[in-house]
């Protein structure tokens, strides 16, 4: 008998094919892009649907450049000669560094809390203190759609004056602790990406949301060429433009989203039935939309972890290792950046497996890649 091939992750984007009736409606008006009437539609019933009608957002063509976007906003009134620095954890995407880079900053690198994989608070202080005056942002990262503190980083931001922007590339779909939209009545930047990847995915694609209209309507015009004025820049500019096309996908995406998270909540909590022997990340929401399941090995595998990942491939079961190499581990980012104590970040990234989660898999596949999974940490040290 041929075994199952389990993939590491499966989109979930809308079938255009779906939506002929909606395209056919979008050729008919002409209109495919420049924050059409689509992508109005959607910004409209995203906040209404994912932040209980609090706030706005404006989307994007991908993430990446909503990021570059709102750390430009945020540091406008920055000297970048004095400035030189925003703090962000080295356990992230390579994305967020970049941003930081072509926003014409050095991304300074702190370590992360040991439970809960986010930027820890104690290495932002120290990092803070170190460099006083010279750090333009705090970039933290919801990690893997984990519910960051924001009161903490509002609170932080009013005490000493440094703007903060959230990186929730993964958080759609994520809940507080109050049970609302992550981010939800927030005043900074929250960028969540739409990429083929996510939760909701429409192949490319992102939003900036905040409960800070002025913002929101600066990054508009930013990414409409910095048109503060009709056909007039009035600011740094770059095309971050939605398509119509990407806007309609959103929508569709929409109606699913919730189902589609909880079914991957309920796949989530199998997961932690099966490997109580292994650690999972410290949630403080009361739910994550995770793209796949992070799990770090226990010590005895760690040093194991190529070989039990081949062996998992063998298996046909997908699998990954989110954030590892580390950010400071890259020779780009090594080169042009400056880091403080990174040892938490090291050992979780030495140590971190990140197993397949999609919304269509069935438990019995489940069973099976936590069966195979533990026999291959186990075949290691036998």
């Amino acid at each position: 008998m041929s075994l199952p091939e389990i993939s590491f992750i499966r989109s979930n984007i809308p079938k255009i094919s779906q939506l002929s009736e909606s395209v056919i409606a979008m050729e008919n008006s002409g209109i495919y892009t420049n924050y059409g009437p689509i992508n109005q539609k959607f910004e409209k019933r995203l906040v209404e649907q994912m932040f209980g009608g609090v706030g706005q957002c404006v989307t994007v063509c991908n993430a990446t450049i909503g990021l570059m976007m709102a750390l430009k906003y945020v540091t406008r009134h920055t000297d970048p000669e004095r400035q030189r620095y925003i703090i962000m954890p080295s356990f992230t995407f390579a994305a967020a560094a970049h941003a930081v880079l072509w926003a014409g900053f050095i991304p300074l690198l702190c370590d992360i809390d040991q439970q809960d994989w986010m930027a820890s608070h104690d290495a932002e202080q120290a990092l803070l203190q170190q460099y006083k005056d010279q750090v333009a942002a705090i970039f933290p990262y919801a990690t893997f759609g984990n519910a960051a503190d924001l009161a903490y980083y509002t609170e932080l931001e009013r005490r000493t004056g440094i703007p903060v922007v959230i990186d929730a590339a993964a958080s759609l779909g994520a809940r507080d602790g109050q049970g609302n939209g992550f981010g939800q009545g927030s005043p900074h930047a929250i960028i969540c990406s739409l990429h083929a990847t996510k939760t909701m995915g429409i192949g490319e694609g992102g939003f900036i949301y905040a409960n800070n209209p002025e913002m929101i309507e600066a990054l508009r015009a930013m990414g409409n060429f910095g048109f503060g004025q009709v056909r007039h820049a009035t600011m740094p500019g770059l095309n971050s433009k939605l398509p119509e096309i990407g806007a309609l996908l959103a929508l569709s995406g929409l109606e699913q989203l919730d189902a589609v998270v909880e079914k991957k909540c309920s796949i989530e909590r199998l997961y932690y039935d099966l490997l109580p022997e292994f650690t999972f990340q410290r949630q403080h929401g009361t739910r994550t939309a995770y793209q796949f399941l992070p799990v770090r090995l226990p010590a005895q595998y760690a040093p194991h972890r190529r070989a039990i990942l081949e062996r998992m491939k063998q298996k046909r079961i997908g699998t990954s290792t989110y954030f590892s190499p580390h950010l400071h581990e890259q020779s780009y980012f090594a080169a042009n950046s400056v880091a403080g104590d990174l040892s938490v970040t090291r050992a979780l990234a030495a140590s971190i497996v990140s197993l397949p989660l999609w919304h269509e898999m069935t438990p019995e596949m489940v069973h099976y890649v936590c069966r195979e999974f533990r026999a291959a940490c186990h075949a290691q040290i036998c």
